[in-house]
């Protein structure tokens, strides 16, 4: 019996969107770029964060070509990014509803949590030794818009 192979890192997340303009935008404010896509049948992205990989594919379709019920389950898709505090004023400033919480110990890593515009929910996690955002009272900070 041969040896199955080993997974490395994370490659990317492929997302459905009926608003790719919005979608863009959105993700444009987290840090993500288009960049090169090969040209498959359908419009969409190739989203890239700093480090130069496509890590956020976003597929271009209207409700009706929309596969029904969507396929596949992503439950969230989680980024690492800095400055707990400045994602906090952000998501404050776009009426976006949030939680932020620290994981458990031994980890202790700053994650928020809310949705994307297509009904995705995005994870931006921080290291632990990112100083507490304002109002930190160590429980989780819910926001609901």
């Amino acid at each position: 019996m041969s040896n199955p192979p080993q997974v490395q890192m994370m490659d990317h997340f492929t997302i459905v969107s009926d608003d790719i303009a919005k979608t863009r935008s959105f993700y444009a404010e987290l840090g993500l770029n288009p960049g090169p896509r090969p040209a498959f049948a359908r419009d969409g992205l190739w989203l890239y964060a700093a480090a130069g990989r496509p890590i956020l594919h976003v597929i271009e379709t209207d409700t009706a070509t929309m596969p029904e019920p969507r396929r596949g389950v992503l439950d969230h898709m989680a980024f690492f990014s800095t400055d707990v505090q400045r994602a906090l004023d952000w998501i404050r400033a776009k009426g976006i509803p949030f939680r932020l919480q620290r994981a458990p110990e031994p980890f202790n890593i700053w994650q928020m949590f809310f949705p994307g515009p297509n009904g995705e929910e995005v994870e931006l996690d921080f290291a632990p030794e990112e100083a507490p955002p304002a109002g930190w009272e160590g429980k989780p900070i819910i926001k609901a818009a």
